[in-house]
């Protein structure tokens, strides 16, 4: 089994899609309507199975009909899609009948978001996709490619694409890496380039996509002469809802000052001190000098009842 987890420049991933659809609102899982990084407050995501752009040439006519579908697209609050017969219907292709893009054991795509987190997955095993005039000869076939986008508020963006196990091209084994594309040429049928897409991620965005198909092929079959374009499969793609707003600090407590009062010895009168913590801690305030005056006059009374009392006993 062979597993690629790669990263590749932005310019390469835009080719995809991915990155250019993080713009595009049907493409989103959105919350609600509102401001904020997702409308409402909420982040975005998206995931699509697969999504093709082909120009399909036919023998009996001189203009190219176009095919462009996308398949197993999802938005949140929707449940998960799940497919395994996916088709479209193009006019004067193989007798008018449905052409079977893609066929897979399994073709789930899952995208989620709310204030806190946004997320798009999605996971395609035993797949096999066709275009118009191969009904038999497939153009790829993956034994499972995945991709993912994580967008939580106040983390960064992670995005991930995997393509795990096999991988054939117009029934040509092949090898994928991550240097540039993978061409299969195969005489009288046509050419296709195979590239590792890879992922981008922001500040506040994270985009994947799997694996992305050149096509150019030429069956002369099935009414078909020419079919170019390009498919991509496993996309994948959020927005982080707002970071939460910070918490701001608690007030310092102030000192507990209780009231302070004075009593007069001679009235018995009780004055109550209005001090702060500076005056508590120095001993000042507006009524020291009145406090010391009365202490004073009380220190001479005594010390005038004890002179008396000497020169009583002295005499």
């Amino acid at each position: 089994m062979n597993s690629n987890t790669f990263r590749m420049p932005a310019v390469a991933l835009l080719a995809t899609g991915a990155v250019a659809l993080l713009a595009a609102p049907p493409a989103f899982a959105t919350g609600g309507a509102g401001g904020g990084a997702g409308s409402g407050g909420v982040g975005k995501a998206g995931a699509v199975v697969l999504r093709a752009g082909l120009d399909v040439g036919l023998l009996n006519k001189t203009v190219n009909v176009p095919l462009k579908t996308t398949l197993n697209e999802v938005t949140a609050p929707a449940a998960p899609a799940r497919k395994t017969a996916l088709t479209v219907t193009l006019d004067g292709v193989e007798g008018g009948a449905p052409v079977s893009v893609l066929r897979a054991d399994v073709a789930t795509s899952k995208a989620t978001a709310d204030k806190d987190k946004a997320e798009a997955e999605v996971n395609l095993a035993k797949a096999r996709v066709h275009v118009p005039g191969l009904p038999a000869l497939s153009l790829v076939e993956v034994e499972q490619v995945t991709s993912k986008a994580v967008c939580e508020a106040g983390k960064k963006p992670v995005a991930s694409a995997n393509v795990l196990g096999k991988v054939t091209a117009l029934g040509k084994k092949v090898t994928l890496t991550a240097g540039g594309p993978t061409k299969v040429e195969v005489p009288g049928v046509g050419l296709v380039s195979l590239e590792l897409s890879g992922t981008e991620t922001t500040s506040g965005t994270a985009a994947a996509a799997a694996l992305r198909l050149k096509v150019s092929v030429n069956p002369l079959n099935l009414n078909v002469a020419e079919v170019q374009g390009e498919i991509v499969l496993a996309e994948a793609h959020c927005a982080s809802p707002p970071a939460p707003a910070p918490i701001p600090p608690k007030p310092e407590a102030k000192p507990d000052v209780k009231p302070q009062a004075v009593t007069d010895t001679r009235t018995g009168t009780v004055t109550p001190v209005t001090t702060d913590a500076n005056l508590a801690e120095t001993g000042g305030g507006s009524l020291a000098p009145y406090v010391a005056g009365a202490a004073l006059v009380l220190l001479g009374i005594g010390g005038g009842a004890l002179a008396v009392t000497r020169r009583g006993r002295a005499s």
